[in-house]
């Protein structure tokens, strides 16, 4: 899984107490590895997603990995 990806999870598990394992599988919301080669594209690109009532918004910079709670 792509490490923008990851830094998203860390965080989300943070902010939720709990540990990334315990975290919903990210495969039931967006393909990881479909957006890891976006990411890896070489293109200046942002994906933005919902996840476990969560917006996540990666790029354009790789190390660019902001969360968002959804309701906001």
């Amino acid at each position: 899984m792509h490490a923008a990806i990851v830094r998203a999870l860390t965080r989300i598990a943070a902010r939720e107490g709990r540990d990334v394992t315990d975290l919903p599988p990210v495969s039931d919301t967006v393909d990881p590895e479909a957006v890891g080669a976006l990411l890896e594209s070489g293109t200046d690109v942002t994906v933005r997603f919902e996840y476990a009532g969560y917006r996540v918004v990666i790029g354009p910079e790789l190390e660019a990995v902001e969360v968002i709670e959804a309701d906001r």
